[in-house]
């Protein structure tokens, strides 16, 4: 069993800790969200220490903030993922699939520079970011697509070999869900079960969303134990909810560690939960048995959360999340559980 990176397959026990949901680049422009008149002005220019308190409370309303995908981002994701080494990371998985842009080249340089294993994803995102001949596309279309990024790879310019994906993800859906993402679903639980995969899902922002992925996902034939439900933590805001998810047995991702303002300006109805209020959700998973179905992430898509623009980089849970764990009295064995062998049992399969 192996792990496949955008440098080749390792041995699943080589990643070290990993970081199991972020980007390093994305199309993010279709999100968009006017903030407020009063603010316009602050958050529609390029980040500076004059205006990034502004755009950290409304990095939706920024365009260059959701510019993920320019020289400068670039630059800083390379900038923070070097870093990310050097504070004892081994592996990041890049959840960039069709639909958001995805930048195969820059997952190769930045995994060769930093010296930091990178997994990339096939999959389709949610229906509002594809065009018109992807939402054509059948199950039947789909299934190939994933088989032959999974196993042959993507050609890449600039490079001498194709680059092959290491699992499906993320696959993306809003609620309710549209028959485009409902095929994509389906072609993932497909290629899942055929090839042995890990997979991540997107949910949308609605309490049953998670719940009726997994049942179209497991209708199709594929594995709970090599799925990820991504976004709990702005999902499911309920012990009881979290723990009739959990018991459905995928693994149970908490992904926006580092965002610190409440006001959700994707979702205004409802609220971003803090990093004390995630790790109180897990310690709660910890508690009944679930501590091999965690997996923690940042989710970083947006330039406001790289340092280069004031935010926490990729480094965050490695410094400043993981010792409150020990502070809480959760083990180090257990902390190495969620970090380092739960994304490698996820990840393996045969290459």
């Amino acid at each position: 069993m192996k792990v496949q990176t955008v440098r080749g397959p390792v041995d699943p026990e080589q990643l070290g800790y990993t970081l199991t949901h972020e980007h390093f680049s994305l199309n993010f422009d279709k999100m968009y969200s006017a903030p407020p008149d009063a603010v316009e002005e602050f958050v529609s220019r390029r980040i500076t220490l004059e205006n990034v308190g502004y755009v950290k409370q409304y990095p939706y309303g920024s365009r260059y903030n959701i510019n993920f995908e320019d020289f400068d981002t670039h630059q800083a994701v390379t900038k923070d993922v070097v870093a990310y080494r050097k504070f004892g990371g081994g592996a990041i998985v890049e959840n960039t699939s069709h639909g958001l842009g995805r930048n195969l080249k820059l997952m190769y340089d930045v995994s060769k520079e930093a010296n930091v294993h990178v997994i990339a994803g096939t999959g389709h995102y949610v229906h509002a970011m594809q065009d018109e001949a992807t939402l054509a596309m059948s199950v039947e279309r789909m299934t190939d697509l994933y088989t032959k990024e999974l196993l042959f790879g993507v050609d890449v310019v600039g490079l001498g070999e194709p680059v092959k994906c290491g699992f499906i993800g993320e696959v993306g859906s809003g609620w309710p869900i549209s028959q485009f993402e409902r095929n994509a679903i389906q072609a993932t639980a497909e290629v899942q079960a055929a090839i042995g995969c890990g997979v991540s899902f997107h949910p949308g922002r609605e309490r049953d969303a998670p719940f009726e992925i997994v049942r179209l996902y497991l209708e199709a034939g594929g594995s709970a134990a090599k799925c990820v439900m991504s976004h709990l933590d702005r999902t499911l805001f309920k012990d009881e909810d979290l723990l009739e998810f959990a018991r459905l047995g995928t693994y149970c991702q908490f992904d926006l560690f580092g965002t610190e303002c409440s006001y959700y300006q994707l979702n205004p109805e409802s609220y971003m939960q803090s990093d004390e209020q995630r790790m109180q959700k897990i310690i709660r998973l910890i508690g009944e048995g679930y501590e091999e179905r965690i997996l923690m992430a940042h989710d970083i898509h947006t330039k406001h959360r790289l340092t280069s623009f004031g935010g926490h980089g990729y480094s965050h849970i490695l410094n400043n999340v993981l010792m409150r764990f020990s502070l809480r009295g959760i083990d180090i064995k257990t902390v190495d559980t969620m970090t380092i062998s739960n994304p490698a049992r996820w990840l393996e399969m045969k290459v």
